[in-house]
């Protein structure tokens, strides 16, 4: 009989059993935890630098006749590109023949000059020189390269020696 009781025992205890390792699961389970947040923000910067380049092409008279009246014109181009919104003068100077001004450059050669202007208008009147305010050219950048258009010219009836006459201009952009 003992052995009766014995099981009768175990089975009782068995639904006791299964709960407590049942209990014991959940204790030991993970739990979910409760969900918090925090924010903070990245502050951005960055400063965009005011900047201008030009690009200059070269001026070519070509072939000049030095015992006619006539005037030897041509023309080049530059290039200015600026930061948008900037405001910027193009300035050339006098160049590099001896006694220049920029009203009367000198081409040289061999210790000869011959003389020339550069204009910004198609009718050669304005002359284009390097004091802001007075003979520049001002502009305002927009969102892509301003082109001008340099007007040179060699006066007629300049009768100096034979030669390839040479002279260099520097374009100055003040912004």
């Amino acid at each position: 009989m003992s052995n009766v009781h014995h099981t009768r025992t175990l089975s009782c205890l068995r639904p006791l059993v299964a709960g407590v390792v049942l209990a014991a699961g959940f204790a030991f389970a993970p739990q979910a935890a409760l969900a918090a947040t925090v924010t903070d923000t990245i502050a951005v910067t960055a400063t965009v630098q005011a900047t201008c380049t030009v690009v200059a092409s070269p001026l070519a008279f070509g072939t000049y006749n030095p015992i006619s009246s006539s005037n030897l014109d041509a023309t080049t181009t530059l290039n200015v590109t600026c930061t948008q919104g900037t405001a910027y003068n193009v300035g050339l100077s006098a160049g590099g023949g001896t006694g220049a001004t920029t009203t009367v450059r000198k081409l040289t050669s061999s210790g000869h000059t011959l003389n020339y202007a550069l204009y910004q208008d198609t009718t050669r009147s304005t002359n284009w020189g390097n004091t802001i305010g007075t003979d520049t050219v001002p502009g305002t950048a927009g969102t892509s390269a301003t082109v001008y258009t340099v007007y040179g010219r060699i006066p007629g009836s300049q009768n100096t020696t034979a030669g390839a006459y040479t002279d260099s201009v520097t374009v100055t952009v003040t912004y």
